[in-house]
C-alpha cells in the first residue's frame, strides 16, 4: 500500500487504477477524485468546485446532500432506526408505503400494488418480466429499438444495445424488438408494425407476454415517444391481452417534468419500474408497481436481501413531500424552458456540428453528426468544471440531467461553462443555416 501511495502522488487515479476493476468507466472520463457535494456542485480534493449535470445518471434528483432529506437520515440513524430488514414490516417502510399512496397515487388516480425487488433499476425490471409471463402464461416480451433496461440478464435481453449486450457470456433469449417511435422516420407509427405482426399468424412472432418501454430513452439517445404513439401501443396491448411495463427507472421521479414520465399522454401501465430518484439521496431502492389483479406472487417467489433498504425508505419518504404542491414541478418547468432556449441558440450556432436537440424536463441533450464530438464536448466541458455525459449507440448526445432542484443561478452558470466548451471546440457556424429539431 505504501508503494501506491507513492505512485499516487503521479496520478489522481493511481489507487483506482491498480486496485479496481478495469470494468469501471465515469472515472475515465471524469479523471479526479471527488471529496464533497452540495446539491448541483461537487468539489474534488483539490478544492475545485464542478456543477453537476450529471446528477448520478438520474438517482440524485433532488441533489447531492439534500439538506431537507439528510436531516431525516441523520435523526433516524441517532433514534436507533432500524436500517436492514428484508421484507419484515418497520415503521420506515410503513411511513414510506402512506406517504407514496397518500402523495402520488391517490392525486392521481392509480391503484398499484408496491413491491420492493431490490436496491437497484436492474431489480424491478426482472421483477417486472417475471410477474408478468407468471400472468400471462407466455414467455415472449417485446422490446424496442435502443430501449436500455438493465445489466442483468433479463434485463439485458430487453436492451438493444450492441456493447452492453456483448457482455452477457451467454445468449440473450425470450424478447422481440420492434422499432421504437421515430425509428423509421418521422412518418411511420411503428405501433402499425407491431399490431399487423400480432394479427398476422404468419409472421413468427410469439404472441407477447408483455411490452415493455421507456417513454423516453435515456442511454438509447433521449429518443421520445409521441403521446399518441403511447396509447396506440396501450389500445394492442389491451386488445390482446398483453401486459404494458413503463420502465421509470431514469425519467420518473420527475425527470420528465412529472412525476411519471407517462402522466401526460394519460396511458395507465399494468407495471411501472421505479429506481434511482426514488431512494431520494442517491440510495440503493427500487420499487415495481402492479396492478392489484397481477400482483399473484406466491411469498418468497421474488426476493432479495436488501429490499428492505430502511435508510432508502426514510429518504424516499421525504424526498415524496416535494411532490404535495406544485412547486417543483413549476422550478422544473422554468429550468427546462432556460436549457431548451439554451440549446436552440447553440444548435443553430454551431449547425454544421448539431443535427438536432431532443429530449424534455431536465433531460435535454445536443446530437452530433460526428459522434466523436459529443465525447469532446464533454471532456471540455469537465475541463472547465461542467460534468456531462453522452448517450446514444454511438455516443452521439451530449447529454443535460442536473438535479431538479438546481439554483437557476447554478444553471446559468453551467450553461455559460457550455457555451464556452462549444466556442472552444467549434467556429461560429454560417448565419442562415437551419436547425432540425424533433420534439419528445
Amino acid at each position: 500500500m505504501n508503494a501506491i501511495k507513492q505512485e499516487g502522488k503521479k496520478s489522481k487515479l493511481q489507487v483506482f487504477d491498480q486496485l479496481e476493476s478495469e470494468v469501471r468507466t465515469y472515472c475515465r472520463s471524469f479523471k479526479t477524485v471527488f471529496a464533497k457535494g452540495s446539491n448541483a456542485k461537487l468539489v474534488d480534493r483539490d478544492n475545485r468546485e464542478y456543477i453537476d449535470f450529471f446528477a448520478g445518471a438520474g438517482a440524485l434528483n433532488y441533489g447531492h446532500n439534500n439538506k431537507r432529506i439528510r436531516s431525516k437520515l441523520v435523526e433516524y440513524l441517532l433514534q436507533d432506526g432500524i436500517t436492514h430488514s428484508l421484507d419484515m414490516a418497520t415503521e420506515a417502510k410503513e411511513k414510506f408505503l402512506l406517504t407514496f399512496q397518500n402523495t402520488i397515487l391517490e392525486p392521481r388516480g392509480m391503484k398499484y400494488k408496491v413491491m420492493f425487488p431490490g436496491p437497484t433499476g436492474t431489480n424491478s425490471v426482472e421483477s417486472a418480466l417475471k410477474i408478468a409471463r407468471k400472468v400471462t402464461g407466455r414467455t415472449n416480451v417485446v422490446c424496442f429499438t435502443n430501449a436500455f433496461h438493465g445489466m442483468s440478464l433479463g434485463s439485458l435481453a430487453a436492451t438493444g444495445n450492441a456493447y452492453k449486450r456483448g457482455g452477457s457470456g451467454v445468449p440473450l433469449t425470450g424478447t422481440t424488438f420492434m422499432p421504437y417511435d421515430g425509428y423509421l422516420g418521422p412518418l411511420v407509427d411503428t405501433t402499425s408494425l407491431l399490431e399487423k405482426m400480432i394479427l398476422d399468424s404468419g409472421s413468427g412472432l410469439d404472441l407477447p407476454a408483455a411490452v415493455i418501454l421507456e417513454t423516453l430513452q435515456g442511454e438509447g439517445g433521449l429518443n421520445g415517444a409521441s403521446d399518441k404513439w403511447l396509447r396506440n401501443l396501450e389500445r394492442i396491448c389491451r386488445e390482446h391481452g398483453i401486459l404494458l411495463i413503463v420502465d421509470d427507472v431514469q425519467m420518473g421521479c420527475g425527470r420528465t417534468g412529472t412525476f411519471f414520465s407517462f402522466e401526460k399522454s394519460g396511458i395507465r401501465p399494468d407495471i411501472v419500474c421505479l429506481s434511482k430518484s426514488i431512494g431520494g439521496y442517491g440510495l440503493p431502492m427500487a420499487i415495481t408497481l402492479l396492478r392489484p389483479e397481477h400482483d399473484i406472487w406466491n411469498p418468497g417467489e421474488h426476493n432479495g436481501t436488501f429490499r428492505g433498504n430502511n435508510l432508502g425508505f426514510v429518504a424516499a419518504t421525504e424526498a415524496l413531500h416535494y411532490w404535495s404542491n406544485d412547486e417543483l414541478e413549476k422550478q422544473i418547468d422554468a429550468h427546462a424552458k432556460t436549457i431548451s432556449a439554451f440549446l436552440n441558440r447553440m444548435a443553430s450556432r454551431y449547425s454544421g456540428k448539431i443535427s438536432e436537440i431532443r429530449g424534455k424536463g431536465l433531460i435535454q441533450g445536443l446530437v452530433f453528426k460526428n459522434p466523436e464530438e459529443a465525447s469532446k464536448l464533454c471532456g471540455v466541458c469537465f475541463d472547465k468544471g461542467l460534468i456531462m455525459e453522452t448517450s446514444g449507440p454511438s455516443d452521439e448526445v451530449a447529454k443535460l440531467m442536473p438535479p431538479l432542484t438546481i439554483e437557476a443561478s447554478v444553471l446559468k452558470e453551467g450553461l455559460n461553462k457550455l457555451e464556452a466548451a462549444l466556442q472552444q471546440l467549434f467556429a461560429p457556424a454560417k448565419p442562415g443555416e437551419l436547425l432540425q429539431t424533433k420534439s419528445s
